[in-house]
């Protein structure tokens, strides 16, 4: 058993609420957790390593890290999902689950090059209630095409909660150099004088650059960046990671879901049925026994 803890560098969420009970604050970074998205799209080709996808790369890690934020302080026992889609029929979608385990799809539309967002885009979050029911809210990207601008609006409209939200991924040389964010949110016990005081301050943090050209990715040295001389509490913290949830069992439990004429018109073909996940490229192979099982099953 290693009581260890995690080293500086690596992805993770941390939790604090302000002593006064002004502002809940989270803070995240998830590198590692972006790269290997990342990486994973590449090698399903759906994301070049090329200087004019940068911004492409840049984009989807902004996205990812969003839907963790939203997670850790929505929803942290629900799976959640984000969505951005763009002007055409391109679209990301980010999933990360309670385990801190995240994933992610890059989806072009055909002969796309990029995704642009500054008209016509939209981010869609939805969350898997233990109920089965999926909450769900939709945002106009802003005609800036930030994603932290469509995730505070997300916050507003769909969760009434107000927020201040960054969220930064640096790409160089196709490389994902550094990724994270933060949510500050307003509680019902904010004054005035705390409140002045930490609009004035996150006028500094608008974006990630600050933080990340100061050296304070990392959630601890963000938390004391970003409420600096407030007094806080640490109420939770927690491990992100890439990890994609496919399985053998799980895609037998998909095909299986399958109206009985197709798994037999696959059993009749004879031939093993070879599947991608699109998430993390991993392949499996169906035999035409593997389908009678399932037949029989049912």
């Amino acid at each position: 058993m290693n009581d260890a803890a995690p080293p500086a560098s690596a992805d993770a969420i941390l939790r604090a609420i302000t002593d006064d009970a002004a502002f809940r604050v989270v803070t995240v970074r998830t590198t590692a957790t972006v790269r290997g998205a990342v990486e994973a799209q590449r090698r399903l080709g759906t994301l070049a390593k090329s200087a004019e996808s940068e911004a492409l790369t840049r984009t989807f890690g902004e996205l990812l890290t969003a839907t963790i934020l939203v997670r850790e302080t929505m929803a942290p026992d629900n799976r959640v999902q984000g969505i951005l889609a763009g002007g055409g029929k391109s679209r990301m979608v980010a999933d990360a689950h309670p385990d801190g385990a995240t994933r992610g799809i890059v989806q072009m539309a055909p002969g796309a090059r990029d995704m642009r967002l500054e008209s016509g885009a939209s981010l869609q979050m939805m969350r898997t209630l233990f109920s089965g029911q999926i909450h769900q809210g939709i945002v106009a990207v802003p005609p800036s095409g930030s994603v932290s601008g469509a995730l505070m609006q997300y916050m507003q409209d769909s969760e009434q909660v107000v927020s201040v939200i960054a969220v930064g991924c640096r790409v160089k040389g196709g490389e994902v150099i550094e990724a994270g964010g933060y949510i500050v949110q307003l509680l019902p016990e904010v004054k005035e004088a705390p409140l002045a005081v930490m609009t004035e301050r996150l006028r500094d943090f608008a974006t990630m650059d600050p933080l990340f050209d100061g050296g304070h990715a990392a959630p601890a040295a963000m938390m004391n960046e970003l409420l600096y001389a407030m007094p806080y509490t640490v109420v939770g913290d927690g491990a992100v990671r890439f990890g994609c949830q496919c399985s053998q069992a799980r895609l037998a439990a998909s095909l299986a879901t399958l109206p009985r004429h197709e798994i037999e018109s696959m059993i009749d073909d004879g031939k093993v049925l070879e599947i991608t996940c699109d998430y993390c490229g991993r392949d499996y192979r169906i035999a035409p026994e593997q389908l009678r099982g399932l037949l029989a099953s049912n």
